[in-house]
């Protein structure tokens, strides 16, 4: 099968910086428009709100008032501030959706090195899944998870790292359980004591960035620490607290997001889905590490292969969250484990790389 993998390097310092930025959006969806307060605050939010618009969706759900389930692609994207979004590839991807009539929440996080076939391509084209943001932008990465996982993707919400101090400390900073003290070397020195933290801007970003002080988990435990970022702000900003802090949440988003949902679409959610945001699940696609030797390369290239039995728990936990029943799944990732018999699976993170063919 033809293939045409690029190289995805870049610095180790280079980690995703754009995911404490994709929650404020979340957590606008989510929180209740019925108060005096939040209808003041409709035309501040409409001006700010109305630059990230990039267009209808075509599996856009246009009525939120039946509480439908619905999914959105969160995109963090390193590409710098001043609301540069256009180039680079994705690093943080998680699978937010929402069931306001379970009143839950499922947070699925996909690891940026995982291999994928780039839906929408002129022809095959398998490359990590961040790639799909850097070659077709936000719509591609949409239709190349939804491939992936068998799924339904109402909506994307990219977001750069322009903002997101700005974000944290706009509602008045974050609280999490920090699972061991380290030092974070590579964005600044700083100080984590296990336990509970108190955490501003600064302090959130360099806690989702680190990976490299996570000898026992890696990158898989820098995702952990992103979903906690995650529903840390989201407890935050349905609180009376949160809500104090809105207009400046609401300055902070501008120039630092794209999204394919519109001011309306942001009230209907804003209006009809908020109780799911008091019960936030998490998981992971867990891949293992591998060795993919190509025709491009005299080298093997470094990625993240998830088995056919790891996509198919994900996709059934996520259709499931929407209220789908559960399908086989059959695409181009399932087709290329089963032309990789020998190739071992491990069910925990594991530092150790083995070749998997692409034939």
């Amino acid at each position: 099968m033809a293939n045409n993998l690029h190289r995805q390097r870049g610095k180790e310092q280079r980690v995703t910086h754009g995911v404490m930025k994709v929650v404020f959006l979340l957590a606008f969806l989510l929180i209740t428009s019925a108060s005096a307060y939040a209808l003041r605050l409709y035309f501040v939010a409409r001006d700010s709100i109305g630059q990230t618009f990039t267009g209808k969706s075509a599996n856009a759900v246009a009525n939120f008032s039946d509480q439908r389930p619905i999914s959105i692609l969160l995109l963090g994207v390193d590409t710098g501030a001043e609301g540069r979004i256009d180039k680079g590839n994705s690093d943080t991807m998680i699978v937010a959706t929402i069931n306001p009539k379970t009143k839950k929440t499922l947070l699925v996080s996909i690891p940026r090195d995982t291999a994928a076939q780039l839906i929408g391509t002129r022809q095959f084209n398998m490359q990590k899944v961040n790639a799909a943001y850097n070659v077709g932008s936000s719509t591609m990465a949409k239709n190349t998870i939804s491939k992936l996982l068998n799924i339904p993707i109402n909506y994307y919400v990219t977001v750069n790292m322009g903002g997101m101090e700005q974000i944290v400390n706009a509602v008045g900073g974050i609280d999490v359980d920090v699972p061991f003290s380290f030092t974070s070397h590579y964005t600044g020195g700083q100080h984590f004591t296990k336990g509970p933290m108190h955490l501003n801007g600064n302090m959130a970003l360099a806690y989702a960035r680190m990976r490299h002080e996570d000898v026992q988990k890696g990158d898989y435990g820098r995702q952990e620490r992103q979903q906690q970022v995650i529903k840390a702000v989201l407890s935050k900003a349905i609180s009376m607290n949160g809500i104090t802090h809105f207009t400046a949440l609401l300055k902070s988003i501008s120039g630092n997001l794209s999204t394919d949902l519109s001011f309306d679409d942001m009230v209907g959610i804003f209006s009809h889905y908020r109780g799911a945001a008091k019960t936030v699940s998490t998981d992971t696609l867990h891949g293992q590490n591998a060795l993919v030797q190509t025709p491009e390369y005299s080298f093997p290239l470094a990625y993240q292969v998830a088995g056919t039995s790891e996509l198919q728990r994900v996709s059934d936990k996520t259709r499931e969250s929407l209220g789908l029943s559960k399908e086989a799944l059959v695409n181009a990732e399932t087709q290329q484990n089963a032309k990789n018999p020998n190739f071992k699976f491990n069910a925990t993170y594991n530092q150790n790389y083995t070749i998997f063919n692409l034939p």
